[in-house]
């Protein structure tokens, strides 16, 4: 009976210890269940803003590469070696170029984030049919009369005229009203609908540089200019009188006796010019507007001319006309003026001021002629501009 007794004990005894082991194992088994199923999640790699050989990509596109893990180092390269400028954000979780890509170029990224994670992206940038440069005036600095237009020109015919006109922005300290035209696809004008205020500041930026301007066409660079206003010089040349007088700032302060265009024959057109180039001298050939010599044209060195439209209008000295000054017209369509008149007009006016020419039988000077906008309907161009490709 011991015997049996002690059988009993220590199967109590092995119970007791195989439940108690049983409560330890359980726990130890759940343990390990739980370690198993935390498994460490692998941060995503860089990501890129630009496709791996992606092509035609924009130069102002954004180029940018983000990373959840944060990012080591981020360096990109064109297809010469040059390192391309950049910046990281503060907490290194971005980065991005922070220069104009060029066009036609290769360029490559490689970057590697904190975990360690690399990743190259390399891509090519849009090849132009063609660029263009845009050429302003008035220079920068410069000081010009309350007729003058800021000036546009273009090294090829532009398509989309509508988007190149928004890349352009006009700031003037008096906001003042005006608008664009078109002289060609070549050349663009911007003037305000009243003469400028003098003292006015003018400050136009024009923003190209890889912008889409139509056919393919980009801008070459970006452009500006900030240029003033000066005083208010006007010239009115009526030719009842035959006499040009000069007002500043609404004064008479010089008149003299002119000759204009041969009347019926090379009359000098009505309206209102700008002053553009001044030559101290310079040789006038009427070949340049289709008078050949033996029709009556001419090689004729000049002084003191001054321009007053692109078709060869000028203000000069005319020392074989000064017996017709004040009394006849006889010139190809230009104002003659003595030496003495003639430099002191040229060392008067400066570039943008108007003169006016009235009375005459010329008609009226064409508005699209470069220095004869003044000249074109007001409502016409506060309606947009003419495209001019139509």
């Amino acid at each position: 009976m011991r015997r049996s007794l002690i059988g009993v004990g220590l199967v109590a005894v092995l119970a007791a210890g195989v439940v108690g082991c049983s409560s330890e194992a359980g726990k130890g088994i759940n343990q390990v269940a739980e370690t198993t199923g935390q498994t460490t999640v692998k941060p995503e790699p860089p990501a890129f803003s630009v496709k791996d050989e992606a092509t035609d990509v924009e130069p102002l596109d954004p180029i940018t590469v983000k990373s959840e893990a944060g990012l080591e180092e981020v360096e990109m390269t064109n297809e010469a070696g040059k390192v391309i400028e950049s910046s990281f954000n503060d907490d290194r979780t971005e980065w991005e170029v922070t220069e104009p890509l060029g066009y036609g170029r290769y360029y490559t990224i490689v970057a590697k984030d904190k975990a360690g994670q690399k990743k190259t992206v390399s891509f090519s940038t849009v090849v132009p049919a063609a660029t263009t440069n845009v050429y302003m005036g008035p220079l920068e600095g410069s000081t010009v009369g309350v007729a003058q237009a800021i000036t546009f020109r273009f090294d090829v015919p532009i398509q989309d005229t509508k988007a190149l006109e928004e890349l352009i922005d006009v700031e003037t300290s008096n906001d003042t009203e005006g608008g664009f035209f078109w002289l060609d696809p070549y050349e663009l004008r911007w003037r305000p609908k009243e003469f400028w205020e003098p003292g006015t500041t003018v400050k136009v930026t024009a923003d190209l540089y890889g912008k889409d301007l139509g056919g393919g066409v980009y801008g070459a660079q970006d452009n500006e200019t900030t240029f003033e206003i000066g005083d208010e010089v006007k010239t009115v040349i009526d030719n009842n009188e035959k006499v040009l007088r000069v007002y500043q700032n609404g004064e008479q302060i010089r008149s003299f006796p002119v000759s204009l265009g041969t009347d019926f024959q090379y009359d000098t057109p009505n309206g209102t010019y700008v002053v553009g180039d001044e030559h101290t001298s310079l040789v006038m050939d009427s070949r340049t507007f289709g008078l050949g010599l033996g029709q009556g044209g001419y090689v004729t060195p000049v002084d003191y001319a001054t321009q007053l439209s692109y078709s060869g209008i000028y203000v000069h000295s005319a020392p074989w006309a000064v017996w017709a000054m004040g009394s006849t017209n006889q010139s190809h369509g230009c104002v003659n003026a003595t030496y003495s008149d003639a430099q002191w007009f040229q060392q008067t006016v400066k570039r943008g001021d108007p003169v006016i020419i009235k009375n005459t039988n010329g008609g009226t000077l064409n508005g699209y002629d470069g220095l004869g906008y003044w000249n074109l309907d007001w409502e016409q161009r506060s309606g947009g501009s003419e495209d001019p490709n139509a």
